[in-house]
Parts: structure tokens; C-alpha cells; sequence
């Protein structure tokens, strides 16, 4: 009999069920996507060179920990679950069943929908497996062909782990319908959650808000100290001054309401601070801006300090304009009685400002959490495309040996070494090489020896025959100087104002052998790898042979470049030998190091691929959550939206104007936290761009960032599209007489 119970609510509840089981076959289709190329079973073909363990198993600890988000949806589906069918709980307490009884069909009745929503899952994640299949093969830069197949361990770990979870809070469910009152089931519909402004959250936050104020300005006045010139332009005075101002306004205006709170409401508070988070935002968000275009003395620790003032002031914007929604909302439908008593929307407004004051707190962590992940969407993209230009750049041979002075202070110290041992290898495994460059660099002046302050490293030179071996090397063409002339190699990092800038003030250099001239070939930036540059420095001095005779050389470098490429395991003995030799820091001083472009090829598609599917797959999750919450809230409740359209249409509103109040409805419970995400998403990710702009524009592009981040916004659009017209259709459905 328990059976056919459970059977016949769960086929009564499927409407109930819709945008949950739609949610849930979702996140197990992504889920055993993602995981299936985890799976033992699981053996693309991408060549000797590459070794798949480190990928597989990032993949396997990352998808783990980001599905258990997905706990709360369970959780929240629940829990509406729960108020929803509390009178059919009551209904059945009365005719005798036992409590316990109760929740264990229910927990079988969430159970079998939970199965559903797995079944279909893993059938749909086979077919959407081979997008992830051919994102993975694209970045090891092999074909790609179809193959269907079915994981078993991937299967059973999809099974279990979302069984788990159906059961962990199944638990939970049990314990609350036995723990509930007969009469509290009954009247669970009439209740509504606590007022936002009755509750601590607001006030808490505001006590925070005003302690991370007063070390914005503790960070600004110190800033001003160390940094400040009185011959800055006027905005960047604005800058350093407006950090210090617009905290000691938000304080004196925090103290005056704590003196007149009798006469200043809490609400007013909220609005002067609400103002004050917005200006000061922009302002620390300029911060960057104007230190790329003045070249202020500001470093990356400062302007990440900055960034985290920008996160809080949105973050207080965030909870402040939620909680100050209905608010406003009210006091502009008191100042505009031709609007309040037009057509419907008294009607309208009461829907609006009754819901927002029992889910304030709801919307805010919503809107939050929206923001955490468009953030998560643009910048897997940068992150992604930073990391793979970058890997262009330090990948360039298959062999580099490099070695650094910046501990070393006996010039008999400093490293001389041709590394041998390189070679020896090489030989023994029958690796032909095509280039083979062992070089110096060296320092202009032997004075600058002991110049070792962090970001003033002395710049170092290279001689033009070793200059024009590695140029060949990389198939660019020769260049040619004069017995007097010098000219520079640039990173690519470097900006064009910073290159410009140098070379005005560095037309001539002196060196231990005579001063030279630029030539009229002043600079060159074809790459040529990372390790060519002194530390902290992004230029390379190119000088005559004869200069470099007379000069000091601190650094020894060489770069192989062999017929095929060298295999993981070869690179991995190679590696060993070399660091058994060369430790990391010899006893001398000098540090050491080798790099293998297979072993760096290896595990930077590994980890860019681990860090672009879990920060995409954890987007999607968290878009998946927050738009489930907000679409549940509203069909949830469909049983007094139903009683109270019915009213409406008894007092003679048309179907027509009834479809529109319903739009407009889902329009401003979807709009308010969407929208207020996406315009403090843009404010966050504008500072992020600004703080790495040089980084894009080496790396990445500005073009194809821009077609990236276009692509992303387009797949948001679409999700965001698909979940308010599911909710429109139900929620018209749920309200029709």
C-alpha cells in the first residue's frame, strides 16, 4: 500500500517536480561530462610526449568538490517541497499515519524523482562527454573523432555520489515532518518568512561595512604618505585624496546617525552609506586605470588591496539596494498616484513589496552569488588564454637551462658551468638536436654586481652572435650593429609607453668596455623566451662581441632545440639527473633550473584545462542554483498567487491585462538581482582587466578577449532566457482557473 502511495504522489507531484528534476538532470549531465575523461577507462590518444594522470585526476578532485554545491539546491527543493505539502502531511497525520511514516514516503518520493533526473542525466552527459572529449584533444592539438561510450566507474561514482546526497537529505526531511506539529502543517501556508528589517543581517552588515571603511582609510592615508607627489595631475590628486575623504564622510555620517538615531531612521543610515559605497567603488576602481596611463608608484600588493575595497563596497551595494528595494519601490508608488491606481498596479505593487520583504536576504545571496558566477565565466577565458600565451613564451625550446646570481656575492661564484650532462644524455638516448646555444649574459657595468633591490635589478647584455644563434633558432631573421652601437630585445609584456619611455632616457649606456649608442634599430620584440631577462626586468641589452669580451658575465644559459620531441618519461629521467647536479640553490648561491617543453606543455594544457572546465562547470552550477531558487520562490507559491488572481478576475481584470501583471512580475523578481549582478559583475571584471591589461594584450588580445567574453555573455543570455519562459509558461498554468 506504501508503494502505490509513493508511486501515485510522485506521478501527481511531476508538475511540482518540473523545474527540479529539469535542474538536477542538468547538473548530473554536466557532472558526468566533466567526469568521464577521469575515468579509467578513458585513453585518448594524445602521444608519447604528454602523460594524462595529472589531468585525470585534477579533473576528478575538482568536479567532486564543485558538485557539492549542488547539496544546497537539493536543500532549498526540499525544503519549498516541504511547505508546499505540509497540509497533505497534516491531512495524512490525521487520519492516522505516524509522522515518521510520512517522511519516509516522502524522502521515497524525492528519491524517485532524484533516480529520474540521474537516468536521464547520465544519458544526456554521454552525448555532451564529446564536447568535453574534443575541448580536451583541440588543446593537445589532436583530431578528434566521435566515440560513444559508456564510463562504468564514472556511472557508479555519477550514482552514488547524488544518491548520497538524496539520502543526506532525506535525513533531514524525516527528522523535520516528525519534529512538526499537526497545527503548524495546517497554517504552514499563511506563514511568511521574517522581515529582512527585523532580523541581524542588515545591521551586521553595516557593523562590517564600517570596519573595512576605517581600513580603507588607514590604507589611503598611507598611501598618500608614502606615494603621493604634489605634481600629479588633478585626477590622480582626486585619487589619492578621494580614498581618504569618502571613508571619513561614511564614518562621520555612520557617528552622526549614532548620535540622532531618535531622530535619523535606519533607513536613512542605509541610504547615505548606499551612496557612499557607490562613489567610493568607482573610485578605488580607478585606481588601476590611472596607474597604467601615469605610471604611478603603485605595486601589484596595493592595487590587489584596492580591488578588494572595490568587492566590498559592491558587495554592501549589493545588500543595501536589496533591502532599500521595497522601500523605494513604496515611496515611489506614494508620489505617483496616477501610476498607483492605473489599470492594475496596486494590485501589482502589493505583489511586489509583500514578496521582497519576506525574501530580501534570499535575493541578496542570489544576487551574489550571480555575480560570483558571470565573474567565473569571463574570467576562465582570461585566466585560460593568459596562461596558454604565456606558456608560448617560456616553451620555446625543447631544453632550457638557465641559472640566476641573485644569491651569489663572490664574483668566483657565479655560474660557469656548460651543463654537460644535458649533453651526455642526449647522446646516450640517441636524441639528435637541430640547435644547440650555450651562452652568457652579462652585466654593462661590474659595479651593478652588488645592486640586488627587488624591481631595480641591473638590465644585462647579450652578445650579438649568441643574440643572432637564438634568433635563428626561432627563424627570425639576423640583425647587425656597429663597433659602437647597442640596441634592446623587449618582452613581451612590456608595454609600448614603458619601451618608449626607456629609450628616450637610454639613447646611450655606459659599459666597463666604453659607452655605445642606440642604433637606429632601437628595440626588437620577436619572443624569445622568459629566461633570457635578469630578474624583474622586461629588457635585454644586445651589444657588439668584442664589447661583451670585456664585461662581466653573471648568467649561463643554453637552449636545445632536437629533430623530435623528447617523451615524458625521457623528460622526466633528464629532469631528475639535471636537479641531482644543479640543485634548485647550489651551495655557491647560484639557483638553477631546467625546462623541458614537454614537461611544460604537459602540465600547462592540464592544469589550464582543470581550471577552465571547474571554474565553467562552477559557474553554471551556481547560474543553475540561483536561477532554480528564483523560479521556485514563484511557482512555489502558485496556491496563493491562484486564490488572489482569482480575486482579481472577479473584480473584472481582463485575461490580456492578468498575462501582462504576470510578465511584468516575473520581470522584476528576475531583473532586480540579474540585473544588479550583472552591472557589479562589469564594475569587477573592468578592474580585473585593467590590473592585468598588459598581460592581455602580450598574451591573450583584446580582440579575441572581446569575442570570448561576447560568446560567454551569449551562453548566460540563453540560459537566463530559457529559465524565465519556463517559469512564465508554469506559472501562467499555475494560476488559470
Amino acid at each position: 500500500m506504501y508503494a502505490k502511495l509513493v508511486f501515485r504522489n510522485a506521478k501527481r507531484s511531476v508538475k511540482d517536480y518540473l523545474v527540479y528534476i529539469v535542474t538536477m538532470t542538468i547538473c548530473v549531465t554536466l557532472f558526468y561530462a566533466f567526469l568521464s575523461i577521469s575515468s579509467s577507462y578513458y585513453s585518448p590518444d594524445i602521444g608519447s610526449e604528454y602523460d594524462f594522470t595529472l589531468l585525470s585526476d585534477g579533473m576528478k578532485i575538482a568536479i567532486c568538490m564543485i558538485t557539492l554545491l549542488l547539496l544546497f539546491l537539493i536543500r532549498f527543493v526540499n525544503h519549498y517541497m516541504l511547505r508546499r505539502k505540509q497540509k497533505e502531511f497534516a491531512v495524512q497525520s490525521i487520519m492516522g499515519m505516524e509522522q515518521k511514516t510520512i517522511g519516509r514516503i516522502f524522502f521515497a518520493e524525492t528519491l524517485i524523482m532524484g533516480m529520474f533526473s540521474i537516468l536521464i542525466g547520465i544519458f544526456c552527459g554521454v552525448f555532451c562527454s564529446q564536447f568535453i572529449t574534443a575541448m580536451l584533444l583541440t588543446a593537445y592539438g589532436e583530431p578528434y573523432e566521435i566515440s560513444w561510450t559508456l564510463f562504468p566507474d564514472t556511472v557508479l561514482l555519477t550514482v552514488i555520489f547524488f544518491v548520497v546526497s538524496f539520502f543526506v537529505v532525506g535525513v533531514f526531511n524525516t527528522r523535520t515532518i516528525k519534529k512538526t506539529k499537526i497545527i503548524d502543517m495546517l497554517s504552514a501556508e499563511k506563514e511568511n518568512e521574517p522581515e529582512l528589517k527585523k532580523s541581524r543581517f542588515i545591521p551586521v552588515v553595516v557593523i562590517l561595512f564600517l570596519m573595512f571603511t576605517l581600513w580603507e582609510l588607514f590604507s589611503g592615508i598611507q598611501n598618500v604618505r608614502f606615494y603621493y607627489d604634489s605634481r600629479f595631475v588633478f585626477p590622480v590628486k582626486i585619487m589619492y585624496w578621494g580614498n581618504i575623504l569618502l571613508p571619513v564622510v561614511t564614518l562621520g555620517w555612520a557617528a552622526l546617525w549614532m548620535l540622532k538615531k531618535k531622530k535619523i531612521a535606519f533607513q536613512k543610515l542605509i541610504d547615505g552609506l548606499l551612496i557612499c559605497s557607490i562613489l567610493h567603488a568607482f573610485l578605488a576602481a580607478s585606481v588601476p586605470a590611472l596607474t597604467n596611463q601615469y605610471y604611478l608608484p603603485l605595486h601589484g600588493g596595493i592595487l590587489n588591496q584596492y580591488l578588494v575595497f572595490v568587492l566590498i563596497d559592491l558587495l554592501f551595494f549589493i545588500c543595501a539596494l536589496i533591502y532599500l528595494a521595497s522601500s523605494l519601490i513604496v515611496a515611489w508608488k506614494v508620489k505617483s498616484p496616477e501610476h498607483r491606481y492605473k489599470g492594475e498596479n496596486l494590485f501589482f505593487f502589493g505583489q511586489i513589496i509583500s514578496k521582497l520583504n519576506t525574501t530580501s536576504k534570499t535575493m541578496t545571496l542570489i544576487c551574489i552569488t550571480l555575480v560570483l558566477a558571470i565573474f567565473m565565466f569571463i574570467a576562465a577565458p582570461i585566466l585560460t588564454g593568459w596562461a596558454s600565451g604565456y606558456l608560448d613564451m617560456r616553451s620555446m625550446y625543447d631544453v632550457q637551462v638557465y641559472s640566476r646570481y641573485n644569491d651569489v656575492y663572490e664574483e668566483e661564484n657565479l655560474p660557469q658551468d656548460s651543463y654537460e650532462i644535458i649533453t651526455e644524455f642526449l647522446t646516450e638516448h640517441k636524441i639528435d638536436t637541430v640547435y644547440d646555444c650555450t651562452f652568457n649574459l652579462y652585466l654593462p657595468e661590474k659595479d651593478d654586481f652588488h645592486n640586488r633591490q627587488k624591481y631595480d635589478f641591473p638590465i644585462v647584455a647579450i652578445s650579438l652572435s649568441d643574440y643572432n644563434t637564438i634568433r635563428e633558432m626561432l627563424g627570425y631573421e639576423q640583425i647587425s650593429l656597429e663597433e659602437d652601437e647597442f640596441t634592446t630585445q623587449w618582452k613581451a609584456i612590456a608595454t609600448e609607453e614603458e619601451r618608449d619611455s626607456f629609450l628616450k632616457e637610454h639613447t646611450s649606456i655606459m659599459t666597463d668596455a666604453g659607452e655605445l649608442t642606440l642604433s637606429g634599430q632601437s628595440y626588437y620584440e620577436d619572443p624569445i623566451g622568459e629566461t633570457a631577462y635578469n630578474s624583474y626586468t622586461n629588457v635585454l641589452y644586445v651589444l657588439p662581441d668584442n664589447i661583451c669580451e670585456k664585461l662581466l658575465p653573471v648568467i649561463k644559459n643554453r637552449y636545445i632545440t632536437t629533430t623530435e620531441n623528447i617523451s615524458y618519461e625521457n623528460a622526466r629521467k633528464l629532469e631528475k639527473l639535471f636537479t641531482e647536479k644543479y640543485p634548485e640553490q647550489a651551495e655557491t648561491g647560484a639557483i638553477y633550473g631546467v625546462r623541458f617543453s614537454t614537461l611544460q606543455i604537459n602540465s600547462s594544457i592540464a592544469n589550464n584545462f582543470i581550471l577552465q572546465t571547474a571554474m565553467i562547470y562552477g559557474a553554471v552550477v551556481l547560474m543553475v542554483i540561483c536561477l532554480t531558487v528564483l523560479s521556485l520562490q514563484q511557482l512555489l507559491d502558485a496556491g496563493q498567487y491562484k486564490y488572489r488572481f482569482s480575486v482579481l478576475r472577479k473584480l473584472g481584470a481582463e485575461e490580456k491585462h492578468i498575462g501582462k501583471l504576470i510578465l511584468q512580475q516575473l520581470s522584476v523578481w528576475f531583473g532586480l538581482p540579474i540585473i544588479t549582478a550583472i552591472i557589479v559583475a562589469a564594475v569587477v571584471i573592468a578592474y580585473f582587466i585593467q590590473t592585468i591589461s598588459a598581460e592581455i594584450s602580450a598574451y591573450i588580445g583584446f580582440s579575441t578577449l572581446m569575442l570570448q567574453i561576447g560568446a560567454t555573455m551569449g551562453i548566460l543570455v540563453i540560459l537566463l532566457i530559457c529559465y524565465f519562459i519556463s517559469t512564465w509558461i508554469i506559472f501562467r498554468r499555475s494560476v488559470n482557473p
